[in-house]
């Protein structure tokens, strides 16, 4: 459930609460607390709050993940985080954007190709992949379509370059 709908009781309601004799106490098999120590717990419960509600977005989202995991709960990741959480997601968001600029392995894809270039098209195909003519005729005439899939950023802008001079369009993914 999100924190925003999360309804905190009153700190004088909290003071009753912790003044009341427990459970057990009520059945005759403890006493009630004492007047100091509820007053003791009910400062540490009021400096945990003060604590909690003083933490950044980002903080609040790391100590909801470190409190399931602490309590061994299988929330999904969104459960505690807070109605604000989605803009606290955008910078990471922009990070993973960062490292998929930051790939290493790229997949060459043909989107089109001209006409009067087809033949081209498929000898420079064969020229990279281990087609025969008919499988890199299929290929190309299949498009769009990836041509090659885990190639190295160098190797595939040197294809995608090749591909573009004989009247390629090309994508790298």
């Amino acid at each position: 459930m999100p924190l925003s709908s999360v309804k905190i009781p009153s700190r004088s309601f909290l003071r009753r609460l912790l003044v009341l004799p427990s459970v057990a106490a009520v059945a005759g098999a403890a006493r009630p607390l004492s007047s100091a120590a509820a007053e003791s717990r009910t400062q540490k419960l009021e400096r945990i709050a003060d604590e909690l509600l003083s933490l950044t977005k980002a903080e609040r989202e790391d100590y909801a993940v470190l409190f399931r995991l602490k309590l061994d709960l299988n929330l999904p990741s969104g459960a505690l985080a807070s109605p604000g959480s989605a803009a606290a997601d955008a910078p990471a968001a922009a990070e993973e954007k960062e490292k998929e600029k930051e790939k290493t392995a790229f997949d060459i894809k043909l989107d089109k190709f001209d006409a009067a270039a087809k033949i081209k098209v498929i000898k420079e195909v064969r020229a990279f992949t281990d087609l025969g003519l008919k499988e890199a005729k299929e290929l190309v005439e299949k498009a769009p379509v990836v041509v090659k899939k885990g190639v190295a950023k160098e190797e595939a802008e040197a294809i995608a370059a090749k591909l573009k001079g004989v009247g390629a369009t090309v994508v790298l993914e």
